[in-house]
């Protein structure tokens, strides 16, 4: 399958508690249908200190499911579905279906 998101991409939150809130995608976990927004979804650990980490509270982004992030439209910043299409050079590239503006750039 394709990948609709990638790393690097601007996203919106739709669902759970961080509805409404945009990012941008860090890191895509295939296996798991995961990503991880920067800014979204954070959570606290406790880490053990080690020689190069003095450890403490620390604060992760957690990955949420990409069911619940919806691509941002380039144009007028609201959330759309992505297509495909080949452009002149035959190259594979994505597209938002709301206004037909290429998402790759």
């Amino acid at each position: 399958m394709a990948a609709k998101i990638k790393k690097g991409d601007t996203v919106l939150i739709i669902a759970g508690r961080n509805k409404g809130s945009k990012g941008e995608v860090l890191k895509v976990l295939v296996d798991e249908d995961r990503v991880v927004v920067r800014g979204v979804n954070v959570v606290k650990r406790h880490q053990k200190p080690t020689q190069m980490d003095p450890g403490g509270i620390k604060n992760f982004e957690a990955p949420i499911h990409v069911s619940n992030v919806a691509h941002v439209d380039p144009r007028d910043g609201k959330p759309v579905r992505v297509g495909f299409k080949t452009d002149e050079h035959g190259r594979k590239t994505r597209f938002a279906k709301r206004s037909g503006e290429s998402i790759d750039v």
